[in-house]
Formats: structure tokens, sequence, C-alpha cells
């Protein structure tokens, strides 16, 4: 097999480097340093440090975007109101799909999940392009419809709520946290639970101003 040409290297190594330190916590030499390349291939490649953190988010998220439009696709053909846990399973079960149970790639993955969701940095919050908006759209409609109660703003409050909370659950998992009086949990049963338990946090009343 063929050595990883440059630029995968440096996705590699950014990729790692922005989930354990986040993004102003990385600096580009330490990314180059890592990748084995030299200090200018970040600007030949991706023109800035930013658009580095948005080709290495797109590269986790499109594959999770994908499926998630995918399964909507797949309940619309079927009814034009999909129930809520219908929409929660199409829309977080890719999560669970798509990333590893065990696998340090996954708790990887999970833990760039959770630093899009959760760093301050500017550059962070503004890497999400089309494919991306057009699922957040997607869903908020579909849920909307589902919930009528809620606010978009909530909905999408939640909706945020379900890809954190899957994945953490992907992190600990890898970091096998499980308290020790309990034993451990396979993969599709806490799949299961996780669908059962955010079909109840989405469902919930509308919260009182």
């Amino acid at each position: 097999m063929a050595p990883p040409d440059t630029r995968t290297q440096i996705l590699d190594a950014a990729e790692r480097l922005f989930a354990e330190r986040g993004y102003r916590g990385t600096s580009v030499r330490a990314i180059t340093d890592l990748a084995g390349a030299n200090l200018a291939a970040v600007g030949y490649h991706f023109g800035s440090k930013a658009e580095l953190m948005a080709a290495v988010a797109r590269r986790v998220i499109e594959p999770i975007n994908t499926a998630q439009h995918a399964g909507l696709d797949r309940l619309l053909a079927r009814t034009s109101d999909p129930a809520v846990t219908e929409l929660v399973e199409a829309f977080a079960g890719p999560l669970f799909d798509e990333i590893p149970t065990g696998d340090e790639d996954g708790a990887q993955t999970s833990q760039l999940i959770v630093t899009i969701l959760s760093d301050p940095a500017e550059e962070v919050r503004s890497w999400t392009g089309p494919t991306q908006n057009t699922v957040r759209e997607r869903y908020l409609a579909a849920f909307g419809r589902a919930l009528p109660g809620l606010s978009p703003e909530e909905l999408w409050f939640r909706m945020r709520g379900l890809l954190a909370v899957t994945a953490v659950d992907r992190i600990e998992t890898h970091q096998q946290r499980t308290p020790a009086c309990l034993s451990p949990v396979a993969g599709e049963a806490t799949r299961h639970w996780a669908i059962t338990f955010l079909t109840a946090a989405m469902s919930a009343p509308p919260t009182k101003t």
C-alpha cells in the first residue's frame, strides 16, 4: 500500500491535534511536525489554519451527513410525517454506524465532534458548507412537523444535544470508563438505549420562558 500523500498526512495530524487540544491550542508547526511535512505545506494545500480546520471537519462529518440524508429520504418516501423516534434514529443512528465502537479512530472522531460543538474559536463554528446546512434544514423541518410546539431555535439546540450525547458515549466506550460494578455493554444495546433516551429528550414539552 502506498504511503499517504502530504495532504492526507496533514489532515490526519490536524484531526488528532484539533481533537486533543482544540483549535487555538494547536499550532500549525505542531501539525506539520506530527505530519512530517514542512511548515509551508499547510498554506500550499489548504491556504490557512482555518481552512485546514474546515477540511478536517468536513472529512469527518460528510459521511455522517450522507447517511443522515439517506435515512431521511427513506422515511419521507414512506410517509410525509415520520414519528419523532424514527427521525432520531435517522439523525443519530449514523453517528453510531459511522463511528467504530471501542476503536481509537472512532474515539478521535467523537472527540473532534465534541470539539466542533464546544470550542469557542470562531474558526471552529464557521466550517460548515452547503451539505451541512441542507442536513440541518431538512431535519429542522421534519422535527418541526413532528414537534410543532417547539421553536426552531429550541429544536436546533436539541438536535445539537443528539450529536453531543452520542459523541460523548463513543469517547466513554473507547476509554472504558464504565463503573467497575457494571458489565460491559454491547454497542447495539447502547445504540437502542441512546435512541430511546434521545427520543424522550426531543419529545419533552417546550421550555417555558
